[in-house]
C-alpha cells in the first residue's frame, strides 16, 4: 500500500509523530499488584499441575509416554484421549489432499469436550499464557512504573497500526478472568482517570462508504433498528416477543443473544467467513454462555421445538442434513447476502473483478493497494485501513488540540478503533467533549465521503482506579 496524494502522505507523517508522543507519554503500571500477581499465578500453576497429575487421564498419559511426557503437548494429549481412552473428538483437521484427517487438539476443539481433565488442562494453559505472555511482558517493559509500548504504522498490511514491547493492542478482554488479571495492572497517574473512547462499529460504517447498500444505510441511520439483534433472532429462530426486553434483567439476556448474532455471524460474514464456522460458534455459545428464552429454556431446547435437533457434521465435504443447525445457518447465510445485503454483495463482486483486472484497489483516504491479495483480503483491507485512518486522523487532531489548549491530559494508548488517555479529574468533562467533537464532527468536515452518523462510546475509570474498572458514560453534547 502506498499514498497517492500529499494529504495521504501527511496523514502517515503526522501519525508517526503523534504516536511517538503517545509512546513517550506511556501508561502507568501498578507495580505492586503486578509483582504480587506474578507470584500468585506461579504458585497457582504449580498447584494445578500437581493436582492434574493425580487424575486417571494423566496416569494413562504417563504410562504411554513415560519420560517423554510433556504436559503442554497437544499431540500427546490427542493420542491419550482419542486413541487410548476412546473419547470422541469434536473436530478434525482437513488432512490435506492425501493426508488422513486427525482429531484437533487446539483450544477451540478441546473446549467442546465435556471431560473434567480437559477442563483442568485448559485452565492451566490459559493461566500460563496470562503469566508468561502478558504479565511477564508488562513487567519486562516497565521502567520507573511506566510502560512505553511501540506503535507502528508500517507493518500491518491492512494499513492499520500494530504494537509491540509489549503488544498494547492484544491485551485480553473477552475472557473475563484474564481480562481482569491483566487490565488491573494499568492505573492512571495520581488524581486522574483512564478514559477510553472508541468508534462505535467504525468498520461497518467504513464498508458502507464503499458499497452504499441502502439496507445497511437504513440500519446505520435509524436507531430503532438493530442489525445484530435481527440476525441473532433469525439464527436462533426467535419471535419478536423474545428479542424485545420487558425489564433490565431481560435486557441482559437479550444482549448476550445479540452479541452472538454480531460476533458469531454478522462480523464473520462481513470478513469472509462462512456458514459452517458461524454455525459451530453460535451453537457452542448456547451452552457456554447459557443462552435462554425468557422463561429460562435453553436455546438448544427451543431450537429442538423448531425442528433443529443437533449441530450437524462440521465437514465441508458433507452436505448439511435437514434438521441440523448447520443446514439452518446455511439458509440464513444465503438470505443474508441475497436478500438483506444484496447491494453489498454486488459491490464485493465488482470490487474483486476490478482488482483482478487492474491489480489495484484504492482507498477513500488516498492510498492504493497493489500486489497479490486473495479475494477476502482485497475486500477487507481497504475497509479496515480506512476505518483506522479515521481513528488516526482523530488522534492527531486531538493531540494537537490538547497541546494548544495547554491541557494536562495525555493520550497513552491506541487500539485500532479506540483512544486511551490519562486524564486529570478537573479536565474529564472537557476532554470527553473535545474528543467527541473531533471524532464525530470535525472529521466529517475533513472527509466529505463520511456519509453515515458516526458515534463514539466512552468508558471512564473511577478516580485513581485501574483500567479494568472503567464504566460507560454518556458524553454531554
Amino acid at each position: 500500500m502506498r499514498p497517492l496524494s500529499s494529504d495521504a502522505y501527511k496523514l502517515m507523517h503526522e501519525g508517526i509523530l503523534a504516536l511517538s508522543q503517545v509512546e513517550e507519554n506511556g501508561m502507568r503500571v501498578d507495580t505492586e499488584y503486578l509483582a504480587q500477581k506474578m507470584k500468585d499465578t506461579k504458585e497457582t500453576i504449580q498447584q494445578m499441575e500437581h493436582d492434574i497429575k493425580q487424575d486417571e487421564v494423566f496416569k494413562v498419559w504417563k504410562k504411554l509416554f513415560k519420560d517423554k511426557t510433556k504436559l503442554n503437548s497437544g499431540n500427546q494429549l490427542g493420542k491419550v484421549l482419542f486413541e487410548n481412552m476412546g473419547y470422541t473428538p469434536k473436530e478434525f483437521t482437513s488432512g490435506g489432499e492425501k493426508g488422513t484427517p486427525k482429531p484437533k487438539t487446539d483450544i477451540t476443539a478441546l473446549e467442546q469436550l465435556n471431560i473434567p481433565f480437559v477442563k483442568k488442562y485448559l485452565a492451566i494453559k490459559k493461566l500460563k499464557k496470562a503469566r508468561n505472555t502478558y504479565l511477564k511482558g508488562i513487567q519486562r517493559e516497565t521502567v520507573d512504573g511506566i510502560i512505553h509500548p511501540v506503535f507502528n504504522l508500517h507493518i500491518a498490511r491492512t494499513w492499520r497500526s500494530s504494537s509491540d514491547n509489549p503488544n498494547f493492542q492484544n491485551l485480553p478482554i473477552r475472557d473475563p478472568g484474564m481480562g481482569e488479571l491483566i487490565r488491573r495492572c494499568f492505573i492512571p497517574r495520581d488524581g486522574n482517570h483512564i478514559i477510553e473512547i472508541d468508534y462505535s462499529g467504525i468498520e461497518v460504517h467504513s464498508a458502507q462508504w464503499y458499497h452504499h447498500d441502502p439496507v445497511m444505510m437504513d440500519y446505520l441511520c435509524d436507531k430503532t433498528k438493530d442489525m445484530h439483534r435481527d440476525v441473532a433472532q433469525q439464527c436462533y429462530k426467535l419471535p419478536d416477543s423474545e428479542i424485545f426486553p420487558k425489564d433490565k434483567e431481560d435486557a441482559k439476556r437479550i444482549k448476550k443473544i445479540r452479541f452472538w448474532g454480531k460476533n458469531g455471524f454478522v462480523f464473520p460474514q462481513f470478513y469472509g467467513d462462512w456458514y459452517i464456522s458461524c454455525a459451530l460458534y453460535m451453537w457452542k455459545a448456547i451452552t457456554r454462555e447459557k443462552l435462554v428464552t425468557r422463561d429460562g429454556t435453553s436455546l438448544k431446547k427451543w431450537l429442538r421445538k423448531k425442528g433443529i435437533t443437533r449441530l450437524g457434521q462440521v465437514n465441508s465435504k458433507i452436505p448439511p442434513m435437514p434438521g441440523t443447525f448447520i443446514a439452518h445457518i446455511k439458509k440464513v447465510e444465503f438470505d443474508f447476502w441475497n436478500r438483506r445485503f444484496k447491494v453489498y454483495k454486488q459491490w464485493k463482486d465488482s470490487w474483486w473483478e476490478e482488482y483482478q483486472r487492474t491489480g489495484q484497489a484504492q482507498t477513500l483516504t488516498g492510498f492504493v493497494f497493489d500486489g497479490l491479495y486473495d479475494r477476502k483480503k482485497i475486500i477487507n483491507y481497504p475497509i479496515q485501513g480506512t476505518a483506522f485512518h479515521c481513528l488516526l486522523w482523530s488522534l492527531i487532531r486531538l493531540q494537537k488540540l490538547l497541546m494548544k489548549k495547554r491541557m494536562k491530559s495525555l493520550i497513552v494508548g491506541q487500539i485500532h478503533d479506540s483512544i486511551v488517555a490519562d486524564v486529570p479529574a478537573k479536565e474529564k468533562d472537557d476532554y470527553l467533549e473535545l474528543a467527541n467533537r473531533v471524532m464525530t464532527v470535525d472529521i466529517k468536515k475533513h472527509w466529505n465521503w463520511i456519509t453515515t452518523p458516526i458515534e463514539v462510546e466512552a468508558e471512564v475509570t473511577p478516580l485513581n482506579r485501574s483500567w479494568f474498572e472503567k464504566e460507560e458514560v454518556k458524553i454531554s453534547i
